[in-house]
């Protein structure tokens, strides 16, 4: 007895054919807003090069050429240290990117579940903390008025008082550690989904080799992890100018914001409160070039000393 033949070529084509499709149109709506709110506004890159004046047609206004990119690099606005700032502290957080790597191994590490998620839970808390209520809570306890660290040492007996969010001299390492305390459990999650994936079986073939538990983490979970780490690092690598906005500008006073001022900070002031609007513009240009050409930079390197890359 011969088998009922299958459905023709075409129709598996067909069937394929209208998968595609249906999967074009869920994804459709979001590449939409990507258009719309990351492409479109690229459109205003030609304010850079004009007199912007509010009211006026793009036509009528003055072409400006370079100049709001030569008074840049002139040296006479703060552009050299709004640059030290962000590449100092941007270099901060990358250096500081082994701490949810190191939290994500230790939680790992618990033997008792229901307390490794208390810990990972308690962690994570933090990054759903607006800056705002950070400020307001490093306030209370380190502010010179009335703070609660000065109350304890002024009821000891200390006669100066402590001035942490006020300190010059401490404000690039004072804001990196608020950055670790916020986002290090969030960002161990990360690590700890790469820790989930790596194969029991080489966990058990370094035991039976006789590793200890020392060896495990620096053998199987750290090289496990470590196109995880890579990764994140070629993103921290290309937003090196794009150290974020809302901390920075919380924690700024006229004591630190010398060491504060950043590049998104500065673009805020400068055409926002400002009203420059051409040169805050010709400041954003830079800073997505450059952040553009370190993400090819840094892509480039990985494709040839580890034979990855992210794209």
């Amino acid at each position: 007895m011969k088998k009922a033949p299958g459905p023709p070529a075409l129709g598996r084509w067909s069937g394929r054919r209208a998968r595609q499709i249906k999967l074009t149109l869920l994804v459709l709506p979001f590449v939409c807003l990507v258009l719309l709110f990351h492409y479109v506004p690229l459109l205003g890159w030609v304010y850079a090069f004009v007199d912007y004046a509010p009211g006026l047609a793009l036509s009528q206004m003055n072409f400006a050429g370079l100049k709001y990119f030569e008074y840049l690099f002139s040296g006479i606005s703060d552009f050299s240290i709004v640059i030290r700032n962000t590449l100092i502290l941007s270099l901060l957080k990358i250096a500081s990117m082994a701490a949810p790597v190191l939290l994500a191994i230790l939680i790992s590490q618990v033997r008792s579940a229901r307390y490794g998620k208390f810990i990972q839970t308690a962690s994570s808390i933090p990054n759903f903390i607006s800056w705002v209520l950070i400020y307001a809570i490093f306030f209370i306890f380190f502010s010179s008025e009335g703070g609660m660290l000065n109350r304890v040492l002024a009821f000891f007996g200390g006669g100066e008082t402590v001035n942490l969010l006020g300190n010059e001299d401490i404000a690039w390492g004072m804001q990196t550690a608020i950055s670790i305390w916020k986002q290090a459990g969030w960002d161990a999650i990360i690590y700890m989904a790469a820790i989930a994936g790596i194969d029991q079986a080489l966990y058990d073939a370094a035991a039976v080799d006789g590793a200890g538990e020392l060896r495990k983490i620096m053998h199987v979970t750290i090289p496990g992890i470590l196109p995880t780490f890579f990764v994140l690092f070629l993103m921290a690598v290309a937003n090196i100018l794009s150290n974020g906005f809302e901390q920075y500008y919380v924690f700024q006073n006229p004591m630190v914001i010398d060491r504060l001022e950043v590049f998104d900070t500065y673009i805020y002031r400068m055409g926002i409160i400002n009203s420059q609007y051409s040169y805050a513009t010709a400041m954003g240009m830079f800073k997505s070039i450059i952040s553009i050409v370190l993400l090819t930079a840094a892509n480039t390197v990985s494709k040839k000393v580890r034979g990855e890359s992210i794209f």
